[in-house]
């Protein structure tokens, strides 16, 4: 996973993500202040510990568990260039290894269940499948974005012959609640396709 969780620092690159399957959650508002985002990432961290603890005891198979990331998109792309986040939509989700099976999804959310009360809406495990996309690491606070996104889409894309295709995409490499702002490690993703 180091090509599609590790790309060079402030230098964009083109991978072909392959389709794999993630515990999703769908929601709207501005992650900071809405209590559906921290229910649905506290969810899907709840479901994924559960997933990993049943493959290891079940299955004889451990991992890691990997790292948060969020779709972004609003309905009014300007409201989402103006950082107009009350208005932006989201997918959060935590990439589950291919062994991992629907009943074994469903009897981790049971037991999240027991001590998350009830599950958000959508909750499910679901193939996402990228392809073609153009990524870079970012360093520092997720407000500081701005200037590589301008970059990617202004001129990256245009010069090397590409189009987006999809959602903005960000993997969350740096837990916001124990680093440093400026520490921060996000990967900003971009499907795209060929012009």
């Amino acid at each position: 996973m180091k090509a599609l969780w590790q790309p060079p620092v402030g230098r964009f690159t083109i991978v072909d993500v392959p389709k794999m399957q993630f515990a999703m959650v769908d929601g709207k508002g501005d992650p900071n202040v809405s209590e559906d985002y921290k229910a649905a990432v506290q969810w899907l961290y709840g479901v994924s510990y559960a997933l990993k603890f049943a493959s290891k005891r079940e299955l004889g198979r451990d991992y890691t568990v990997a790292p948060l990331e969020g779709l972004w998109w609003a309905d009014d792309m300007a409201d989402f260039v103006r950082g107009d986040k009350s208005r932006w939509q989201w997918t959060m989700m935590i990439m589950q290894p291919d062994w991992i099976a629907r009943p074994m999804f469903d009897a981790a959310v049971a037991r999240a269940r027991e001590k998350l009360g009830t599950p958000p809406p959508g909750l499910r495990l679901e193939d996402y499948d990228e392809g073609l996309s153009v990524q870079v690491m970012h360093v520092g606070p997720y407000s500081a974005e701005g200037p590589t996104l301008a970059r990617l889409h202004g001129e990256f894309l245009p010069a090397n012959g590409l189009k987006e295709t999809g959602r903005h995409h960000e993997i969350y490499i740096g837990d916001p609640r124990r680093t440093a702002p400026e520490k921060l490690k996000t990967v900003l993703r971009q499907p795209v396709r060929r012009l």
